[in-house]
C-alpha cells in the first residue's frame, strides 16, 4: 500500500508521516529540501537560493528523488508538499520517468491549517520570533505556489486528496490517528 501525505509548511507533514508509517507498518520516505541541503553541505536557505536561481534543475531533482523513492516502496508512506501529486501524469512526464514505472498511491491526505497557526508552529519549532516567521511563512506559500504552477500546472490550493485533515483541531497523534482509521475503513471496503 503506498500512502500520500501532503500539506503546507507547518502542517505537520513530517510528523505526521512517521506517526502514519510506524501505525500502519509501512516504510517512512520523507525527502525534502532540508535532507537535500545537508545532503550538499549547504543551508536550507542557500538550497532555496540555488533552487529560485536555477530553476527548474533542483525542484526537478528533488521531485524525481521522490518519484522514485515511492515506485520502489511498494508499503510505504511518504510525506512532501507535492506528495499527493507525485503519481500524476503531469509530474511523472515532467520529470521524465519512465512510463512502464508509473505507479498510484492507494491513498493521499492533505493537511490543513491556518497561516496564522502554521507560523506559530514554526516560530515554536525554530525558537524564532512568530511576526518574522509569519512574513516568512506567507512569502514561501506564495513562491512555492507559483514554482509548482510553473512547473506541473499545479494548484497547491486545490489538492487532490482522498481526505483533507484540519490540523488546528488535532495534535500530531490524533491527525495520525485520523488517517489511519480512514485507511482501515476503507481497507475493509475494498
Amino acid at each position: 500500500m503506498r500512502v500520500a501525505i501532503s500539506g503546507l509548511s507547518g502542517c505537520g507533514n513530517s510528523t505526521v508521516t512517521s506517526l502514519v508509517a510506524e501505525k500502519l507498518g509501512l516504510a517512512r520516505v520523507n525527502y525534502t529540501f532540508r535532507d537535500m541541503a545537508r545532503e550538499h553541505g549547504v543551508s536550507f536557505e542557500e538550497l532555496r537560493e540555488k533552487a529560485e536561481a536555477e530553476f527548474p534543475e533542483v525542484d526537478l531533482d528533488l521531485d524525481a528523488h521522490l518519484v522514485e523513492l515511492a515506485a520502489d516502496g511498494k508499503n510505504c508512506v511518504i510525506g512532501s508538499r507535492l506528495a499527493v501529486w507525485l503519481d500524476t501524469p503531469a509530474v511523472l512526464k515532467r520529470i521524465d520517468f519512465p512510463r512502464d514505472q508509473w505507479f498510484s498511491f492507494d491513498f493521499k491526505f492533505w493537511l490543513d491549517a491556518s497561516l496564522e497557526t502554521r507560523a506559530r508552529r514554526i516560530a515554536k519549532r525554530e525558537s524564532r520570533p512568530f511576526e518574522e516567521v509569519l512574513a516568512e511563512t506567507r512569502g514561501r506559500d506564495g513562491l512555492d505556489a507559483a514554482r509548482y504552477k510553473r512547473l506541473y500546472g499545479i494548484n497547491v490550493r486545490q489538492p487532490q486528496a482522498n481526505l483533507k485533515v484540519d490540523t488546528e483541531k488535532f495534535d500530531a497523534e490524533g491527525v495520525a490517528q485520523e488517517i489511519v482509521r480512514f485507511v482501515e475503513c476503507q481497507g475493509t471496503r475494498r
